[in-house]
């Protein structure tokens, strides 16, 4: 029997649709607002977010459960996987951009799922900001990054055929490329924040969004580029290197947790000699 990522039902495609169309307009919304809006920031909302994020979070875990994908064994692994996570960030975060919690990110989405892979990378940030003490209007946005980031892993294609070194070349590139993505949309939340830098990258509010989009660049590039370049390179030094052992592990624990083993119940049949009778005989079947 082989590990399969954990299946987006429809219930579950719609939860999560709905919470990245939510987390869109959050990040997004600045850039269209009038120059003369009294909310012109993400500090005032952040709180609003992080209100409507959680229980979007308990509809995706609800939804998926509906679908029939995830039962209290992926419940339990996303709790031990989000713990694991969680504990990673302190050992690179503020040093150059290292943070080794992307890797394993990477690997449990491609593992179990996108929509697991989203719960989990939301999951984990919340744990991590407690553990860290880095609560702030930045955290709901964190959250929403690291769910989409963990997400896409789950959505690269060959969950079934693609294995062994190939693999782990795509699942590099994915996290090089998805680690300059979240720096990338992270910077969008902090660059409107800080207003009043440098006219040539600072959020103008009101400003054409050609004007600002030119203006964000520019502050990425003076920013942020190297720090976004130190969480690509170690995300893609540790899926090489360790990615392997690493999604063996978590394959073997989905195998013997079976996710998706469909339970039957057999009705029971004329007793042999020295059998009791009326036994019920209960069939794990795995899909």
């Amino acid at each position: 029997m082989s590990a399969r990522p954990i299946r987006l039902g429809p219930r579950s495609v719609a939860a999560l649709v709905l919470v990245s169309l939510i987390g869109l307009v959050a990040f997004c919304w600045p850039l269209f607002a009038d120059a003369d809006s009294a909310v012109t920031s993400h500090a005032g909302d952040a709180p609003w977010l992080f209100a409507a994020l959680l229980p979007l979070l308990v509809a995706v875990v609800v939804a998926t459960i509906a679908d029939g994908g995830t039962d209290a064994k992926a419940i339990a692994m996303l709790g031990v996987l989000a713990a694991v996570g969680a504990a990673l960030r302190p050992l690179g975060a503020g040093t150059a951009g290292l943070e080794p919690m992307f890797f394993l990110m990477v690997l449990s989405g491609r593992v179990l799922g996108p929509g697991f892979g989203f719960v989990l990378g939301s999951v984990t940030m919340f744990a991590s900001a407690l553990l860290t003490g880095g609560v702030g209007p930045w955290m709901p946005f964190q959250m929403l990054s690291m769910g989409w980031f963990t997400m896409g892993a789950g959505l690269l294609p060959g969950a079934s055929r693609i294995r062994g070194r190939g693999e782990l070349l795509m699942l590099s590139a994915y996290g090089c490329v998805a680690a300059f993505a979240y720096g990338t949309i992270m910077n969008l939340q902090g660059w409107v924040l800080l207003q009043g830098l440098s006219s040539g990258i600072s959020f103008q509010p009101g400003a054409p969004l050609n004007e600002n989009l030119v203006r964000f660049l520019a502050y990425v590039t003076a920013t942020s580029l190297g720090w976004d370049l130190g969480r690509a390179v170690l995300t893609v030094v540790l899926t090489l290197t360790i990615g392997g052992t690493l999604l063996r592990a978590l394959r073997r624990a989905t195998r013997r947790a079976n996710f998706e083993a469909q339970v039957t119940f057999e009705a029971p049949g004329k007793p042999s000699a020295g059998e009791p009778p009326h036994r019920t005989y209960v069939t794990y079947e795995a899909e």
